[in-house]
């Protein structure tokens, strides 16, 4: 009777192994359903780069390998971050001094776009160096009902402005010193409707990077609100 007793127990301890592996894939895909990091950008942007930029100046175009190529193409079902939040990291690794207020718009260029044909969200407003964090609405920013949300985003533009967003572009300043050269770091963290960002699951992180860390210093300007924010 004992190999009858060691078989049971074998089937035992593979159902168990099995069932352990079933809930491992399940987390797994629970964790990429609730966020998603949409790009994670480190650049350097010089008054040269503004002004070369194509098709339009002070403009860091996120395309290509550069944006999640696993990214979902339809961001409303099977699950809903159109609805959802974005997290935006921001880390300001080199800036020049003085304080000058700087922003970036966040644009999102959909593959289909309706009205406008696009929308943008932008970072906070800051004036030095440091780490940023801030969590915005997907209903929240300027023409996000611009998107077809259905149809996935193409790529991403990043546009760096002075203290009065809209058509303040960096380049357009004749004291262009205040904002360049400049090196960022930009990262988008798409988390799904009903989720909360956890940023443990973003990769090469710093520790101790998360929504309580690096407040930001300075006031926000306009991101998340449904104001002018043209590129």
């Amino acid at each position: 009777m004992r190999p009858l007793k060691w078989i049971r127990a074998a089937r035992v301890g593979a159902m168990a192994r099995l069932a352990g592996m079933v809930a491992l894939i399940m987390t797994s895909s629970v964790s990429f359903a609730e966020q998603f990091v949409l790009f994670d950008a480190t650049f350097t942007f010089t008054k040269e780069d503004a002004d070369t930029s194509k098709p339009s100046k002070s403009h860091y175009y996120v395309r290509g390998q550069a944006i999640n190529p696993d990214r979902p193409r339809n961001w409303t079902s099977p699950v809903d971050y159109r609805n959802g939040t974005v997290h935006i990291r921001t880390e300001v690794i080199e800036k020049p001094a003085g304080g000058e207020p700087t922003t970036w718009s966040i644009c999102y260029i959909p593959n289909r776009g309706q009205g406008n044909g696009y929308g943008c969200t932008g970072t906070v407003l800051y004036r030095e160096k440091g780490v940023y964090e801030q969590d915005i609405s997907m209903k929240s920013f300027w023409e996000n009902d611009a998107i077809v949300w259905s149809e996935g985003i193409k790529q991403m533009d990043l546009v760096i402005k002075d203290g009065s967003g809209g058509k303040g572009h960096a380049h357009r300043r004749p004291d262009s010193e205040k904002f360049f050269p400049t090196k960022m770091r930009i990262t988008l963290v798409q988390v799904s409707a009903g989720s909360t960002y956890d940023p443990s699951l973003v990769p090469n992180l710093p520790r101790g990077t998360g929504t309580d860390q690096g407040k930001p210093k300075a006031k926000a300007t306009g991101t998340g609100r449904k104001t002018e924010n043209e590129r």
